[in-house]
């Protein structure tokens, strides 16, 4: 994982091969420093270029970069009070979605996120971030807990799909994910949902149904990944990139459709270059969207909610 490069950044990692080579040398060298200068003014414009013209098969790689932040990451960064609470009280935690209460700047607020692991072990452990039907009723039990204490509630986006195993089926995975639909559509508190990377099918919209829809710059949200898509329209999965054109995947189709409400620009050449940097600039705008639904009765908030949501798509009537 630590050597993983896409293979558009390839030049970009080459300059910084060189830098960290250059670097280990006499610093006190003008010759050095001179070229490590210039350089340096060559990634960042490489990054700009680079990053300038991305297709959205691109952003869909740069969503699943193994380096990128997920869940915790962000959390540890923006409440690094955040206490995990755990367990669905019917039948088990889910290890794929963590759940429980921080601080962002003395404001209290309940976070729910999918996360994945950074290596075969905790991927396991994860089960690559894909959640089974008692992660969506220890989502939904403390959701309902935020709302009893009039907490607002922050849902973090990145998978590849609800787990489709024989054992989450017969445990009820639709109706779990049906169920979260349904409350959700009526929680007396403000709930902004935020796609960090992957937003895959009822899998994501299990915990994504809110008031305020953010993504971040290279991330995706679909009823089905490309492979998927091009796995059932052309019979060949390596058509990804033509499916990610059709199905217009990114945030930026997204907020274009009036779907997604807010695009978070990422640091230069994405979040996965720099953790802190994409938090701060998260975090920031949690605080702006959380003043703004701060103001609002639950009345109000649930009729803008539902109006949002009916918004979406476009139906006749005969």
């Amino acid at each position: 994982m630590n050597n993983f490069v896409l293979e558009f950044e390839k030049p970009i990692t080459e300059i910084e091969d060189k830098l960290l080579e250059l670097r280990s040398r006499n610093l006190s060298d003008s010759g050095i420093s001179r070229e490590i200068s210039d350089l340096e003014n060559k990634r960042q414009r490489l990054i700009k270029k680079i990053h300038g013209s991305l297709s959205r098969w691109q952003r869909v790689q740069l969503a699943r970069h193994p380096k990128r932040p997920y869940s915790l990451d962000y959390i540890n960064l923006i409440s690094p009070d955040f206490i995990e609470l755990h367990g669905d009280r019917y039948f088990a935690d889910d290890p794929a979605v963590v759940c429980g209460m921080g601080t962002i700047d003395e404001q209290p607020v309940m976070w729910i996120g999918q996360q994945k692991g950074r290596n075969t072990k905790d991927n396991l452990f994860r089960n690559f971030g894909m959640m089974r039907p008692e992660g969506y009723r220890k989502a939904l039990r403390l959701m309902k807990l935020a709302e009893k204490f009039n907490l607002p509630i922050i849902s973090l986006l990145d998978t590849t799909g609800a787990y489709p195993g024989l054992g989450a089926e017969e445990r009820g995975q639709g109706e779990a994910i049906a169920r979260n639909l349904f409350e959700m559509s009526q929680i007396k508190v403000p709930i902004i949902i935020i796609v960090i990377g992957e937003g895959a099918s009822g899998g994501a919209l299990g915990i994504g149904v809110g008031d305020r829809l953010v993504m971040l710059e290279n991330t995706w949200f679909s009823v089905i990944s490309p492979e998927g898509c091009a796995s059932i329209l052309w019979r060949d999965a390596r058509k990804a990139p033509e499916a990610a054109n059709a199905m217009k995947v990114t945030a930026r189709d997204l907020v274009d459709m009036g779907i997604c409400n807010r695009l978070v620009e990422e640091p230069l050449g994405g979040a996965h270059r720099d953790h802190e940097g994409a938090a701060r600039r998260l975090k920031a705008v949690i605080l702006e969207e959380l003043e703004q639904l701060a103001s609002l009765s639950p009345d109000v908030l649930l009729e803008a909610r539902i109006a949002q949501l009916d918004k979406i798509g476009a139906f006749n009537e005969k």
